[in-house]
């Protein structure tokens, strides 16, 4: 016997319609937000980065690949490791299907993680994706935008922009420089400058993974407990 409450259709019809009032609230709220993530300004990017790709060593303008927008993915895959993160992993399994559609709105996207370019594009091939992956190697780009230091860290002037301590953060294994976190960042490219425009952390990705949104909405919502899980899609055993 579910230790639920139980109630007829017309009980939940109601408080569906209750529900949906606030649905709908949020989602006028969430309309407002993303204008305002456009509005925030914009500042111009003029330190060289360099990353290795499958045509070359190419600069951040060269990244956008013709196109105004750039969306950088940063995948926690560090230069000794064996596999990519195994929730980044997740996120590459979300995202792999939207590149073609991104690219068909001005926005190219591309994965950006610290281990050599040779072990990025084996490891794509064992997940079976396709978007554009680079390696940032040893350079800045990383230390700019997605890794930080223990300072950082316990201060909490680098990770999510120092609005807060972060010291018990679950972070990527230790780089030689600091600890990196997954993330998204956004540039734009306007006559021929870089400019950067938004990024978000950890739970700021939330939205872009279409598993935690269905989850959202099962019966038991996302659970608890999550030892082993998410795990890479070719590392869960097989049922049935």
């Amino acid at each position: 016997m579910t230790a639920h409450e139980v109630g007829t259709r017309e009980e939940w019809l109601a408080a569906r319609l209750e529900l949906l009032e606030r649905e709908k609230q949020l989602t006028r709220r969430s309309d407002e937000l993303a204008r305002q993530r456009q509005e925030l300004p914009w500042v111009r990017i003029d330190k060289p980065y360099s990353f290795e790709t499958e045509a070359g060593t190419k600069g951040l303008a060269e990244l956008f690949d013709g196109r105004s927008q750039l969306l950088v993915f940063h995948f926690m895959f560090g230069p000794e490791d064996d596999a990519g993160c195994p929730g980044c992993s997740w996120m590459g399994d979300h995202v792999d299907g939207a590149v073609v559609h991104l690219e068909h709105r001005d926005v190219t996207f591309v994965a950006a993680s610290r281990a050599p370019l040779d072990r990025l594009l084996a490891y794509r091939r064992r997940m079976g994706w396709s978007f554009p992956w680079v390696s940032s190697g040893g350079g800045d780009f990383n230390i700019d935008f997605a890794l930080f230091t223990e300072e950082q860290r316990r201060s909490g002037a680098g990770y999510n922009f120092g609005s807060a301590r972060r010291a018990d953060l679950r972070l990527a294994p230790a780089a030689p420089d600091g600890e990196e976190v997954h993330g998204l960042s956004a540039f734009a490219l306007e006559d021929g400058v870089v400019y950067h425009t938004y990024s978000c952390y950890d739970r700021g990705t939330d939205v872009i993974h279409g598993t935690w949104q269905l989850l959202d909405r099962a019966p038991k919502g996302r659970g608890e407990g999550f030892e082993g899980w998410p795990r890479r899609h070719d590392e869960y055993e097989k049922s049935g």
